[in-house]
């Protein structure tokens, strides 16, 4: 049976493949009309039919005239089709046209260009009104001599008929070159998307009438109709950037796209738009500035509301983790930190877009700004880049179709018709119908892991059992998380109006930190207890995963230097994380970047302490080592005593079985953290942690950023620069120097060496975390120790996790020199001592 399936979905493939060459969609309704003519003109391999042969139900016209003009004189007026300019139909009375369509969304392409013909002279004498299904879409059309005007809308309607009319204003008059009417998927348009303010969801765009005001592809060339999917035209974007001096447009071959399943198609929009991109051009001698940001400029009309889709695919990075980057709609941020990679799992050049919506207060200008800045994060590379844009202006209700539509933010409702999906030819129908037919059958068999598009709240089986617990007025789940409850610990799930009342409504005063998953705000519980929510981006795709992998691993572990899941939320779309609060934040926040005092010698030697243990305790305290595959400053978080935390799970993953050594996985984590052996193999091990903590420990020593492009070039990367320092002896010149006179010489030096171990090109060559967090203890010993001691020994020996552990004789064999110790044996009982503690 699994042969035949095999064999049934790779012919289906096949077909889907040789008919997506011919075409890739075929509209359920095609009308083109080439408007005062009786004659047909093929424009981009498309027959546009005259309106004067078709039936009279069509064209409902009581005063009407054919005009035409010369060749000659429209050659340069519509560059992507002139042919369907040279004939136009006025009117000097309403004239209508009607035609009959199928439920679903349509583009109504109207086309206009104004010319001489004896009565009229369409520049001057024209002034009118253009409604779709009674409601105007087109209000007061004046033209301009010389100049051709496509205006196009996506309309959906309820189906059976769809009316064009044409409305001349007092003693002017209409006309119109050329109309289409063509249907287009439904699913081009989803339902809902973010505003840019308030940062609220938007509903109703399914219904929602749209006026295309720019369509454009970034970098070159321009896109015409005839290498579009539906036939549209997307502009260059050279003549809309505010400065041309910062600017690279880079363009790969059209094979390179590779569009997958749940993100852009080619009707979202062609190769060729994704294919090329304009990016900061970082090598420009005039970027002094890692933050400086593209910025396009476009007219649109004041007082509409607008849907504004950004084109993204990532042919710009050279390897994942890509680029990360910020977007701007005007001033307002609308993706913070956007990393293409960690949408695409990890793959380059896979398109996808992000829509947000515009209300028509905060598009008063008359203008539309969009910008793309570099991120502002420690350890991301300056640049940012954009693929394709489109502006939709928001069309007024029309009053047609029978459902009701959702209100929305603008206080505007929508009803243009009503869903329906869209027809297509029956062959193509049977195959796709056939394919997924092969698709249901294959999961049947065997299930397939897939990435969601969708928030889904998780099933009961998936949690485990569930009881009730009280919260003030509401109740909470509580639920046994893991399978069968093994080794699993109990968590609460709280209803979301908990969680929006414990933060002030999601208030952005209450916002601690941003991450790749979403925003972090301090919450305040009924019964007084500070919690640190973390709500998921409802845009990430992975963020998902990431829920489901923070919750199954942090329900299994239980550590005081591991930051504990106090509960979490699944409804009404959401995904949402509640911590323990951690008030002194960030272990970066008090190295650099902020206004916060330096941490001293000794309280940094501390956090690298607890940081460590809990490392130590994932990789040991299971049969199974855990890879955190995310360490960095930013995820060791510091409470009200200083103690360190470490936290942000949803990267982490399970090491390797006994008989292996590594885990193969995509490369994920943070640029300037990542084990270059990782990176470059996708050989994942606990070593790969080690040298992230390496790099944690530098930024401890050296008070500085990861990644700083403002820095000479050899000192950008950190883990580089202060590896080559300390091979040459120069360790005075990289330690942070408002601390230095505070740091003993011994401790300094233990410290710095461990941090270079950590550092080794190859995993068998660094340490374990076990011999790491001994040497940091080591470290801390040798920074407290008096002046006259007898020896540090004593004073290590001392020290409560190991007191039980390290003879003198083991101490003095093993203190000079980090290799060829071996603690594993020494930690084993640690480890059974820590947790005695827990």
């Amino acid at each position: 049976m699994a042969t035949v399936l095999d064999m049934l979905e790779q012919l289906a493939v096949v077909v889907t493949v040789l008919c997506a060459a011919v075409r890739a969609y075929t509209p359920a309704d095609n009308y083109l009309v080439l408007c005062g003519t009786s004659g047909n003109a093929t424009v981009d391999g498309r027959m546009f039919v005259g309106d004067a042969g078709l039936p009279a139900s069509v064209l409902t016209a009581p005063q009407s005239t054919e005009a035409n003009t010369s060749a000659s004189q429209v050659s340069g007026a519509g560059d992507d089709a002139p042919a369907l300019y040279q004939w136009a139909r006025v009117f000097t009375a309403p004239a209508t046209y009607t035609f009959a369509v199928k439920p679903g969304r349509h583009f109504v392409r109207l086309r206009f260009f104004p010319f001489l013909y004896q009565p009229y002279d369409l520049a001057a004498d024209a002034a009118f009104k253009v409604s779709v299904q009674g409601v105007v879409f087109v209000d007061g059309y004046t033209p301009k001599n010389g100049t051709a005007v496509v205006r196009e809308f996506s309309v959906n309607v309820a189906g059976g008929a769809l009316a064009i009319t044409f409305t001349p204003g007092g003693k002017q008059v209409a006309f119109v070159n050329a109309i289409e009417v063509v249907s287009h998927p439904d699913e081009l348009i989803a339902d809902t998307a973010q505003m840019v303010s308030p940062r609220t969801q938007y509903a109703g765009l399914s219904t929602q009438a749209l006026e295309t005001v720019q369509r454009i592809n970034m970098g070159e060339p321009k896109v015409t109709p005839n290498n579009d999917t539906l036939w549209r035209t997307w502009l260059p974007d050279r003549s809309f950037q505010v400065e041309s001096n910062f600017w690279a447009h880079t363009q790969v071959a059209l094979s390179t796209i590779k569009y997958k399943s749940g993100y852009a198609t080619s009707l979202t929009a062609p190769a060729a738009v994704y294919a090329t991109a304009t990016k900061l051009n970082s090598t420009a001698e005039t970027v002094s500035n890692a933050q400086f940001n593209l910025t396009w400029q476009f007219d649109a009309p004041a007082g509409s509301g607008y849907l504004i889709r950004f084109h993204f695919c990532d042919i710009v990075s050279q390897t994942t983790p890509g680029l990360a980057f910020n977007v701007y709609v005007g001033e307002r941020q609308v993706l913070q930190d956007f990393e293409l990679a960690g949408d695409t799992f990890n793959l380059l050049a896979v398109p996808l877009y992000r829509d947000f919506v515009l209300s028509g207060k905060d598009a008063a200008t008359g203008r539309i700004a969009v910008r793309i800045g570099s991120s502002t994060l420690g350890n991301a590379m300056p640049g940012g880049f954009l693929n394709g844009l489109e502006i939709m202006r928001m069309v007024g209700s029309t009053g047609a179709g029978s459902s009701d539509s959702a209100t929305s933010p603008l206080g505007s409702k929508i009803k243009t018709g009503i869903i329906a999906g869209s027809a297509v030819g029956g062959a193509t129908l049977a195959m796709a119908l056939g394919f997924v037919a092969v698709r249901m059958l294959r999961r049947k068999k065997k299930p397939v892991k897939q990435p969601s598009n969708t928030w889904t709240p998780f099933s009961a089986s998936a949690l485990g059992a569930r009881s009730r617990t009280s919260f003030g007025k509401s109740s909470i789940n509580v639920v046994t998380l893991g399978q069968n409850g093994a080794g699993a610990g109990v968590g609460f799930r709280f209803p979301f109006a908990a969680l929006q009342e414990a933060t002030g409504g999601f208030e952005e005063e209450m916002v601690i930190g941003v991450g790749g998953f979403g925003k972090v705000y301090k919450g305040t519980l009924r019964d007084g207890t500070h919690v640190a929510v973390k709500r998921g981006n409802r845009l990430s795709q992975q963020g998902l995963n990431e829920f489901r992998t923070e919750i199954e691993l942090l329900s299994q572990l239980r550590h005081r230097h591991l930051v504990s899941l106090i509960g979490y939320c699944d409804e009404r779309g959401e995904k949402i994380l509640v911590y323990e609060y951690m008030a002194r934040g960030t272990l970066r926040s008090h190295l650099y970047g902020s206004d916060l005092p330096p941490l001293p010698w000794k309280q940094r030697l501390e956090a690298c302490i607890g940081a460590a243990r809990g490392l130590h305790y994932l990789h040991t305290g299971s049969a199974k080592a855990i890879i955190h595959r995310d360490v960095k400053s930013a995820n060791i978080l510091l409470d009200d005593g200083f103690m360190a935390k470490v936290a942000d799970f949803g990267l982490s993953k399970t090491g390797p079985e006994l008989d292996k050594t590594h885990v193969s996985t995509a490369v994920k984590g943070s640029f300037g953290y990542l084990d270059p052996e990782y990176f470059r193999r996708q050989m994942l091990t606990e070593k790969s942690d080690v040298y992230s903590f390496g790099v944690v420990l530098l930024e401890v020593l050296c008070a500085r950023a990861v990644i700083d492009p403002t820095l000479p070039r050899e000192m950008v990367n950190l883990a580089e620069w202060a590896t080559n320092r300390l091979r040459d002896g120069e360790l005075d010149r990289i330690v942070d120097q408002k601390i230095a006179g505070t740091i003993r010489p011994d401790s300094l030096k233990k410290f710095a060496d461990t941090a270079e171990k950590c550092l080794a090109e190859y995993g068998v060559e660094r340490p374990s975390m076990g011999d790491v967090l001994w040497c940091l203890e080591y470290a801390l010993q040798l920074q407290v120790a008096s002046p006259d001691s007898s020896g540090v020994a004593a004073q290590v020996q001392r020290s409560p996790s190991i007191s039980s552990v390290v003879t003198d004789a083991t101490m003095s064999a093993n203190l000079g020199d980090l290799d060829g110790m071996s603690m594993k044996k020494v930690f084993s009982r640690m480890l059974k001592s820590e947790e005695g503690g827990r």
